[in-house]
């Protein structure tokens, strides 16, 4: 970040705020809190990011102060007060008091850059500002969803999409309205339909860094479902309606980096009329059909060999569904592998299922094709 002259400047992504003496070009980078886990004593706890920061060809002391974001909420604190210190790490941890801190950051004055990052004492019985983290794993037959609860901060979440990315099974983060207010204790997670929840309770703790707790929630409905966490006292913390358009719209979004290896080789960015379905659309059309399937794969032509040939060569049944798909459009020409295409090839087909009908019929309309009455 260049600090043009001197002043006060904030960055828009992490919330840091630097104050300069003169102009200095500033880097800096999030770092997870396991790293540093060691170098606090269990007298204290994280309250915010830790960030790497440091100087390109300048002294540290161009930078008279630094604003360190918090996810502490002051408003529900007695009298607004908090006992912040700032952790700052060189070879070994000192613990250094704030020169002021307010209802967002923590400002120290600067000695010399290495980690650094806000902490209050471990028995603080704070509110925070929290985050609900959703993750969705992808490529299974069902629902399988691990939903985290975390600080709102940069470094909590770095850390669980870690966590996550480790796992041997691939999972996409969906972005849902996830705000909400956390106090470390028991929570509980209620749907709507019920689905299969484990654990019963989660503990919120800032205390375990190492391996953050979650809950699955695994459901063989379809969406939408209608989600809340709640502390033990039953007062709700946060709720949502999960639809498949949330998911959808994150693996699209993630698609280039996802192990799945679909990648829609288009140079246009606008969708035109009739155009045909991409390995994406194709994979949210399998992911729809239930045990019907096979039989759709006759209404698309397919012969039995190739449906010998899907199921010998490829375990996972959604793919099994992607590759008779992707069978059906390999056997068109082109502009004719299209949403209202395969609608029209499955249309006598008596147990279609709702959900593929209606995706279709929503791939449709975002390609802007004609849909019949």
């Amino acid at each position: 970040m260049q600090l043009e002259a001197e002043g006060s400047y904030e960055c828009s992504v992490t919330g840091l705020v630097f104050e300069a003496s003169e102009p200095v070009l500033v880097r800096y980078s999030v770092l997870s809190w396991s790293k540093f886990d060691s170098f606090l004593s269990n007298s204290w706890k994280f309250a915010g990011p830790i960030f790497d920061i440091d100087t390109v060809n300048k002294e540290a002391s161009v930078l008279t102060s630094i604003h360190l974001p918090h996810s502490v909420c002051l408003a529900q604190s007695p009298d607004h007060t908090v006992l912040f210190r700032i952790l700052h790490v060189v070879d070994e941890a000192f613990i250094e008091p704030p020169s002021d801190y307010s209802g967002s950051h923590v400002k120290w004055s600067v000695r010399s850059l290495s980690p650094v990052c806000p902490i209050i004492p471990a028995d603080e019985q704070a509110e925070y500002h929290g985050a609900v983290l959703i993750y969705k794993r992808i490529n299974t037959n069902n629902h399988i969803f691990h939903v985290y609860l975390a600080l709102n901060n940069v470094s909590a979440i770095k850390e669980i999409d870690e966590q996550v990315q480790s796992y041997t099974n691939k999972y996409i983060r969906m972005d849902k309205s996830s705000m909400c207010r956390l106090v470390e204790g028991t929570f509980r997670f209620s749907s709507e339909p019920e689905g299969v929840v484990r654990p019963k309770e989660l503990e919120f703790t800032l205390a375990e860094i190492q391996l953050i707790g979650f809950f699955e929630v695994v459901f063989d409905d379809q969406p939408p479902f209608e989600w809340s966490l709640m502390k033990s006292t039953d007062e709700v913390v946060w709720s949502a309606v999960i639809r498949s358009d949330d998911w959808w719209a994150a693996l699209k979004e993630n698609q280039g980096k996802r192990a799945i290896c679909i990648v829609e080789a288009k140079n246009e960015t606008k969708i035109h009329q009739d155009q045909d379905l991409s390995e994406l659309d194709l994979l949210q059309v399998a992911e729809n059909f239930g045990s019907e399937w096979r039989q759709a794969a006759i209404y698309l032509g397919l012969l039995s060999k190739d449906l010998d040939d899907i199921l010998e060569t490829e375990k996972d049944v959604t793919m099994q569904k992607h590759k008779m798909l992707e069978k059906w459009k390999n056997g068109r020409g082109q502009g004719e592998a299209t949403a209202s295409a395969l609608l029209e090839s499955l249309k006598k087909m008596k147990n279609l299922s709702t959900n593929v009908r209606d995706t279709l019929q929503d791939l449709m309309k975002a390609n802007d094709e004609p849909m019949d009455e």
